[in-house]
């Protein structure tokens, strides 16, 4: 089997080549052919040596996720979902999706890291389809790779001139916890941050996780970028319910977490996200509860007012709910923003991203009531 080269971060590669009798140096001219110009076929890599090429060709390829559609909205937002696994017998092939969200001025990917999810938050689309398995480093940078390519936005080869950089940030925020996926995770960064590769600024490449506080951790000391914090609740007793794996890292390990990540953040401050969910998390208690938990933290807040799915069990809280949160959190001296939603007529807004998943977790979904209460809960532990 051929060697994907796509996933191989600078000392990856260079490893991969010296044990091959090449040059150390050949890595740096392979990480811009693939991924500042998005070649795919070593024959057009003209400065690289021939024999090198030819010998390429025998043993590796450059292979990125395969799109199975292609969707765009009216506001620009475009969705793909990608296939990573490639099924017979009529099954279906395991998929992620990946979205594109153009703004003025700034161009933002959102990445996925696994295929589907094992954290079982309650209000995400992911997580009703199951977990079947993390994606490589190829996978996951493949997805920035593609986009690259398919938004036209790539260097032309030979040329001084950068290309269009219609990706100007990343988020990994797509299907799956990317902490979960640690080792591939990071390695997908370091492209991302690669002169040579994408070039990308540590301000400008955005981690989301739900807690996992060793990971954190590491993250600080091996790849600090910027951290948002998939908060939603500002409470034990209601995150546990609403985001099952702060039963294992509660919201004081949480906290700590964050103020040991901003010694090495390329921010001075953590993100915390917030989906708002009528009736649940959206009251002004909650607000005052929230401005005590962080207390002098350094950090701003997402609000993200729910984005409805099939049989979600919640519900979206009106917009002068969401202001008076809103409001309450700026006097008492927070940012505050509220993302505005994108893309979701094509199901592609925050919480909804769902893909195509074989589902081998066997977990037992948590059911909820009718005033958003827990029935039952989840069978499938923390996978980490």
């Amino acid at each position: 089997m051929k060697v994907n080269l796509l996933g191989f971060d600078a000392q990856q590669l260079g490893d991969w080549l010296v044990g091959r009798g090449e040059k150390p140096f050949r890595a740096h001219q392979l990480l811009r052919w693939i991924h500042r110009f998005g070649a795919d076929d070593f024959a057009s890599m003209s400065d690289v040596a021939k024999a090198l090429r030819a010998d390429l060709t025998t043993v590796a390829e450059i292979r990125g996720p395969r799109p199975l559609r292609d969707t765009l909205a009216a506001d620009g937002t475009r969705k793909w979902l990608l296939a990573v696994d490639e099924a017979g017998g009529g099954e279906m092939s395991n998929a992620v999706e990946t979205v594109f969200i153009p703004e003025a001025g700034r161009g933002t990917l959102c990445v996925s890291t696994q295929v589907g999810c094992a954290l079982d938050c309650a209000f995400c689309s992911t997580a009703r389809q199951g977990f079947n398995r993390n994606l490589t480093a190829a996978e996951i940078i493949g997805q920035l790779w593609l986009a690259n390519r398919l938004l036209g936005a790539v260097q032309v080869a030979g040329s001084s001139e950068e290309g269009e950089r219609r990706i100007s940030n990343v988020v990994l925020m797509g299907m799956g916890e990317p902490l979960a996926n640690y080792d591939n995770t990071v390695a997908a960064l370091r492209l991302m941050l690669d002169d040579r590769a994408y070039g990308l600024s540590r301000r400008r490449v955005t981690v989301s996780t739900a807690g996992l506080v060793p990971a954190i951790d590491r993250l600080r000391d091996d790849c600090p970028v910027a951290l948002a914090v998939s908060l939603h609740a500002p409470n034990d007793a209601l995150r546990d319910a609403l985001v099952p794996i702060n039963r294992k890292y509660p919201l004081a390990e949480l906290m700590a977490a964050c103020r040991r990540y901003l010694a090495q953040a390329p921010r001075d401050f953590v993100t915390f996200e917030y989906v708002l969910l009528a009736g649940v998390n959206d009251g002004l208690e909650q607000a005052r509860q929230l401005i005590a938990l962080v207390g002098d933290l350094p950090c701003k807040f997402n609000l993200i007012p729910f984005n409805p799915f099939t049989r979600s069990g919640f519900a979206r809280p009106s917009a002068a709910r969401v202001r008076a949160f809103q409001q309450a959190l700026i006097e008492a001296g927070f940012v505050t923003t509220v993302r505005k939603t994108r893309g979701d007529e094509i199901d592609a807004a925050c919480g909804q991203l769902a893909g195509q998943v074989r589902d081998r977790s066997r977990r037992t979904l948590t059911r909820w009531s009718s005033d958003c209460t827990p029935m039952t809960t989840n069978s499938l532990e923390a996978a980490v």
